[in-house]
């Protein structure tokens, strides 16, 4: 992969290298634009090749190839289009988008390409790895069968999460998921973490590296951020590099931890490009390729072979006005390993983490828990849902005494179960504390 300081100087020699009467490079012509999208015509091209298109200025700006029609070519500019007109050169490059891949990622803060954005310098990998990777045979994946202590009271108590599953964090605007993912990030026990930063806003990055992962934190890390103000390709290609960074360590048999903020901007990445080429919408918007390219996403983090390691992922995901029914939660909570429900009114309360365990699920709870711990989940689960559902009855007084023995006993632990589902930001805790403290507490009821 090249670096910053070699990218110039090597479009510059390939160009040179390859006479315009040549036969291994047969230059196109841009011919229109709309939008963000390029039309070009006079060269051949896959889908997924990179093509470098002269400006005016004499620059070469790098583009990918994202459809065609007949003679036409649709092409994404990676990144700056100033200065592109038509007629301008189009140079194939017959390559697919690919990204470093080594120890030297490590304590590093990537762009979607793999570019360092840190100021730290080129990053000296020595191996480079495609975007686009080869489907695992589900056959050879090594079972999620060992718990992951991720740092988080109710999630290790009550949602457990074992070492290679899928999680969705669904969540309206401004509930806490990201501050959730920082907790995770901190507290799991886990060799690698990588961290995609996918459309999200920009000041967020800076903030998240030096308040969240901190000193210690970076060391173990790479993160890769691509902010809202970047092209959909590039946005799309930032969570392709988190999530092909993190194959990379499992393949070394890390045990990775891959936190993806968030998986809506990926899909709403999609949906521009799509839609750009000329896709028609299908649900609420989203085009069809969407719910296509969301699984192939998803389903590349997980437990690899019986040699390899392990990819532990979170991806947010953002319901749109606390809509739950939402298309890109309702497919995410279809292909995941389970998902934790973020409740605004639980936010609102000054319940924090807000996680609804009514709403939430784990989907490999019973692989990786013993019959005891699942007793005490299904009967705080039995007691928070009995008060719940009696809840506006309590509230104004209606409910009386003695009526129901199951709704006394739920009034009685509701404060100790509240207090026990709350955690502080800085707060560091353990599974088997959680688990022994669920334990002993059901105990009382």
């Amino acid at each position: 992969m090249l670096t910053d300081e070699s990218m110039a100087n090597h479009i510059s020699q390939f160009v040179a290298r390859v006479p315009e009467e040549s036969s291994l490079v047969v230059e196109g012509r841009l011919t229109r634009m709309v939008g963000m999208t390029l039309e070009a015509v006079g060269c051949s091209v896959n889908v997924g090749e990179r093509c470098l298109i002269e400006t005016i200025q004499g620059k070469l700006e790098e583009a990918e190839v994202v459809g065609f029609a007949k003679d036409k070519i649709y092409l994404m500019p990676i990144g700056n289009i100033h200065g592109i007109g038509p007629g301008a050169r189009v140079i194939p490059t017959h390559r697919a988008a690919e990204i470093p891949v080594g120890e030297a990622l490590l304590g590093r803060v990537l762009d979607g390409q793999g570019k360092p954005i840190d100021g730290k310098g080129p990053v000296h990998c020595h191996q480079a790895r495609a975007l686009a990777s080869e489907p695992i045979n589900p056959l050879n994946r090594r079972p999620v069968t060992e718990p992951l202590d991720v740092g988080v009271r109710s999630i290790n108590s009550i949602l457990t999460v074992g070492r290679g599953q899928r999680m969705g964090l669904l969540a309206g605007s401004g509930v806490g998921k990201s501050v959730l993912l920082g907790m995770m990030t901190r507290f799991t026990e886990a060799d690698i973490i990588v961290v995609g930063l996918i459309g999200e806003r920009g000041r967020e990055v800076k903030e998240f590296i030096e308040q969240i992962l901190g000193e210690d934190g970076i060391k173990r890390s790479v993160v890769v951020a691509v902010p809202a103000d970047y092209s959909p390709l590039m946005r799309l290609q930032g969570a392709m590099s988190a999530t092909t960074i993190a194959e990379y360590f499992r393949d070394q048999g890390k045990n990775v931890l891959l936190l993806m903020d968030s998986l809506t901007r990926f899909c709403q990445a999609q949906r521009e490009v799509a839609l750009a080429i000329g896709e028609p919408p299908a649900t609420k918007g989203y085009p069809p390729s969407v719910f296509a390219l969301l699984p192939q996403l998803v389903e590349r983090a997980g437990n690899g072979d019986e040699a390899g390691g392990s990819i532990t992922a979170f991806y947010t995901v953002l319901a749109e006005g606390d809509d739950q029914q939402d298309p890109i939660v309702d497919a995410s909570r279809a292909i995941l390993d389970g998902h934790v429900v973020l409740s605004r009114e639980l936010a609102d309360a000054g319940h924090y983490p807000a996680i609804d365990i009514e709403g939430s699920v784990s989907r490999v709870l019973n692989q990786i828990t013993s019959e005891e711990h699942r007793d005490a989940i299904n009967q705080l689960k039995y007691l928070y849902s009995t008060y719940q559902q009696n809840k506006d009855l309590i509230t104004v007084g209606a409910y009386q005494k003695g009526s129901d023995p199951s709704v006394d006993e739920s009034i009685e632990m509701m404060p100790e179960i509240r207090g026990f589902l709350c955690q502080n930001i800085n707060e560091e805790v353990h599974m088997q504390d959680n688990v022994n403290d669920l334990s002993e507490m059901m105990l009382r009821a």
